[in-house]
């Protein structure tokens, strides 16, 4: 209890990334958010492995059974995976560039998703518990913490920033591969179309190359940031609801006053609980729906097309559908 009555003036203290005490590398601190990522990571990959092994394909001998998954976690990794396969990228994508980047997105999805939801389990705070029933001490500096491993890594605008690095590396990949370096400066002055077209249309083209080009880095800026501000603002909502009831001791209340105060800050943080679990899988989704858009607009017009003549040639409302989308996503070039 002392730990948290001793933190309740600062909310954000317990969101800023912190320096794992005493462990360093190169002799920089090793944060807290490092560890974080890398676990995740790990331990990501052999689950979503796990699950894979699980939904492929039985033998023969199984019957029908072998098209089902075995369990009902891999069930749910099945079903959201097609569901944004096939709902959400391919439309926007076409399927040629869904099934060339289908493994980077997913994977950014599940990675960003599971740094989200890590971040609501407040394993920080169980392990300063741990610690305090053990009767140790640490001798703890600004912006240092005892913990090893928790924390809303992605509150840290160095991972949003990182994974937004990623993601700009993987556009412009896609862009100097379909479009070359030629067709993909023409892209920023605005097209094939206007550089080639009438002189006087030459008179624009400057201030649409600037805004491109500004617009390359705007862009991943925007996903880290947006992020970051969605994580940071939700945790700061959360933990301040949470410290009512400290906060109302400090203030010397009566019993009963307390007693009230943390019941209704107790249920009113439960409901900022779900409010922060779908806003975990919302930023994830957008993160990754953003980065398949922003890829889909460096392709050439010609393979966009051809990528709609598939889906078109299926069939149905929904090939119709996802064929609009898809003349959306596409700019000429």
């Amino acid at each position: 209890m002392s730990v948290f009555l001793a933190s309740e003036s600062d909310p954000v203290a317990h969101i800023v990334d912190k320096g794992v005490f005493e462990l360093t590398l190169w002799d920089n601190p090793v944060m807290l958010s490092m560890i974080t990522v890398l676990v995740c990571a790990v331990g990501l990959f052999f689950v979503l492995h796990k699950a894979a092994k699980a939904i492929e394909t039985g033998p023969a001998s199984m019957g029908n059974r072998r098209y089902l998954p075995n369990g009902s976690f891999s069930a749910v990794v099945e079903v959201v995976v097609a569901y944004l396969r096939n709902e959400m990228l391919v439309p926007v994508m076409g399927e040629r560039l869904t099934k060339r980047y289908l493994s980077f997105l997913l994977s950014m999805f599940f990675f960003i998703l599971t740094l989200n939801v890590m971040g609501l389990i407040p394993f920080v705070e169980i392990q300063d518990a741990i610690y305090g029933l053990m009767g140790k001490s640490f001798n703890l500096q600004e912006h240092q913490t005892s913990a090893i491993f928790g924390g809303a890594a992605t509150a840290s605008i160095s991972v949003t920033g990182a994974l937004a690095l990623i993601a700009f590396i993987v556009i412009q990949a896609q862009g100097f591969r379909e479009l070359g370096v030629k067709g993909w400066l023409e892209h920023l002055c605005g097209g094939h179309e206007l550089v080639h077209g009438s002189i006087f249309l030459w008179l624009v083209v400057p201030i649409i190359f600037a805004v491109e080009f500004f617009g390359l880095f705007v862009k991943p800026a925007a996903l880290a940031i947006r992020l970051f501000a969605n994580i940071v603002a939700g945790h700061t909502l959360l933990i301040t609801v949470t410290m009512f009831g400290a906060m109302a001791i400090k203030a010397g209340l009566g019993t009963t006053s307390v007693t009230a105060i943390t019941i209704v800050s107790g249920i009113g943080a439960i409901l900022i609980t779900f409010l922060e679990v779908f806003v975990a899988g919302l930023q994830a989704f957008i993160f990754m729906f953003l980065t398949a858009v922003f890829i889909s607009l460096m392709a050439h017009e010609d393979a966009a097309g051809h990528a709609e003549h598939e889906i078109v040639g299926g069939g149905g409302a929904g090939a119709t559908a996802s064929h609009a989308s898809s003349g959306v996503a596409h700019p000429q070039h």
